[in-house]
């Protein structure tokens, strides 16, 4: 059998969160000494900046218009086959326990397996892992977690953010400057989601024998908003010490001049006059949050990150305990990132830029010649060629992807890397596809929509302009209209027909 692989994710975590990847407010140095001993992937891209899609190509290894779940709310089919079935045929135990979210959590327990199984009192096998214990970051009513909590303690329960939906209630917080979300609670700390999702890791984990092979997918719901830390940990980090960033402008002025070179719907989303997606709340304007309420936010998002390297480091050290480690290969990435006050923004949406779309992505593989850091581009789409690499079995037809690279002398082949974005809410539709070329450049084209003519688009050249301040779309059209043939030319037809959108997320 091949060696074990353990998947470590998190929910809307940025690449620079880390202090391998230049982060100075969070400590990390579990995940940090993931990187230092294995591979850190410096140019790793989502193929769709929010949950869902971003999940579903993660579990099949396909660009989003292949597997179809076009934006949140699209289940992936049951009957589509995973990553985790292909390792079951081979002999693999497999787990998912924490977020899962290949259904949408907000729809019907009766249409969607993943609402009811906690119900049901069921752990699987489903989408072929063979045990899932589900946890996310609201209290939908139906996870493992949820239940959990509702059953064992329902009075720390009833302290967690407010799950609402009354115009204007998803925009209330609590903390020290009343920001979007932020609500610290007097929790304690072992209750809290992050430590529940590695104790569940590590009781499966437990249940294994030696000669066992098995693909853990331990998927943690934080840094994902709401900001709901458990009130004991707020000492870690002082956000009146927390520095804005540098992608927050001074004025009011200067923040709408940075969003102006960029197409409409930015800078509608800053000032509130045009909402193109469910991914923030409706009422929430970014142009009325505060420098101070960015510091605040930022700081609880450090401490959530903080939490699940403490996290990470508990159930790496039992492997190392156990006598696993050294046949255990270990993944760490995130499904998309988030704004946290860059552009005068917060949250996500349909935004093609570093925020959101590029990862931490770090393999830790359990033989290695040496460390590396790759800066070539790489995806989600790779991991599940990846898990076959290491499981020592081939890779199944339908995966898109191929197997990581350990060094750039391996990626000379590794031209490019695809992110697509497509929703629809109401009479506004959207529609980017973005390819990012590994000579620096970022090309976004939007097409037609409700929004767009289709002749509209975003232009970086990275190495020149890091922070994506200056929009070249209209400046370089040669090398514009060089990127858009090569990314139409990459991108994978549309699956038909397309499934239906079922529920808001």
């Amino acid at each position: 059998m091949g060696r074990n692989i353990l998947l470590i994710t998190t929910d809307q975590m940025r690449f620079d969160a880390l202090g391998c990847n230049g982060g100075q407010v969070a400590r990390t140095p579990v995940i940090d000494q993931l990187a230092e001993r294995g591979i850190n992937y410096t140019r790793a891209h989502n193929q769709n900046v929010v949950c869902m899609p971003a999940r579903a190509t993660i579990i099949t290894g396909q660009h989003v218009a292949t597997h179809g779940v076009w934006m949140n709310g699209v289940s992936l089919p049951e009957e589509q086959t995973t990553i985790a079935d292909w390792l079951k045929q081979h002999g693999y135990k497999t787990a998912l326990l924490g977020k899962a979210h290949f259904e949408p959590w907000l729809g019907d327990p009766d249409d969607f397996f993943e609402n009811r199984m906690a119900r049901e009192h069921s752990t699987g096998p489903h989408r072929g892992f063979d045990h899932m214990e589900l946890a996310n970051h609201f209290f939908e009513g139906h996870s493992h977690y949820d239940r959990w909590m509702t059953d064992q303690h329902p009075d720390y329960k009833a302290r967690f953010y407010p799950m609402v939906t009354d115009k204007g209630q998803n925009t209330v917080g609590s903390g020290g400057t009343n920001a979007c979300q932020v609500w610290p609670m007097d929790v304690p700390t072992a209750l809290y989601h992050t430590d529940w999702v590695a104790d569940r890791t590590l009781s499966w984990l437990k249940s294994l024998q030696d000669d066992d092979s098995w693909f853990c997918w331990m998927s943690f719901p934080d840094p994902h908003h709401p900001w709901d830390v458990p009130a004991a940990e707020l000492s870690r980090i002082n956000w009146r010490d927390v520095p804005l960033p540098s992608l927050y402008c001074d004025t009011d002025a200067e923040r709408r001049a940075l969003l102006a070179d960029k197409p409409k719907h930015w800078l509608g989303y800053y000032e509130g006059s045009l909402w193109t997606n469910l991914e923030s709340p409706r009422e929430f304007v970014p142009a009325e949050m505060t420098p101070d309420q960015v510091r605040e936010i930022n700081a609880m998002t450090h401490i959530e990150n903080e939490l699940i390297d403490e996290a990470c480091g508990r159930v790496i050290s039992w492997l190392e305990a156990k006598g696993w480690l050294a046949n255990t290969d270990i993944f760490f990435t995130t499904d998309h990132g988030e704004f946290q006050g860059d552009f005068g923004l917060l949250f996500k949406g349909p935004y093609h830029v570093d925020a959101l779309m590029r990862l931490p992505f770090i393999w830790r593989p359990a033989e290695l010649n040496k460390p590396a850091t790759v800066s070539a581009p790489v995806g989600h789409l790779d991991l599940a060629a990846t898990f076959c690499e290491v499981a020592g079995i081939g890779t199944p037809d339908y995966v898109e992807g191929k197997p990581l690279p350990k060094s750039d002398e391996e990626a000379e082949d590794r031209e490019y890397v695809l992110t697509e974005w497509d929703s629809e809410h109401g009479p506004v539709d959207m529609h980017l596809k973005s390819i990012y070329r590994k000579d620096g450049w970022l090309c976004t084209a939007y097409e037609k929509s409700a929004v767009y003519e289709g002749s509209e688009g975003e232009l970086y050249n990275l190495q020149a302009d890091p922070e994506q301040r200056d929009n070249l779309w209209q400046k370089e059209t040669a090398v514009r209209d060089e990127l858009v043939a090569q990314l139409y030319d990459a991108l994978p037809p549309a699956r038909e027909p397309r499934f239906e959108r079922k529920a808001p997320v």
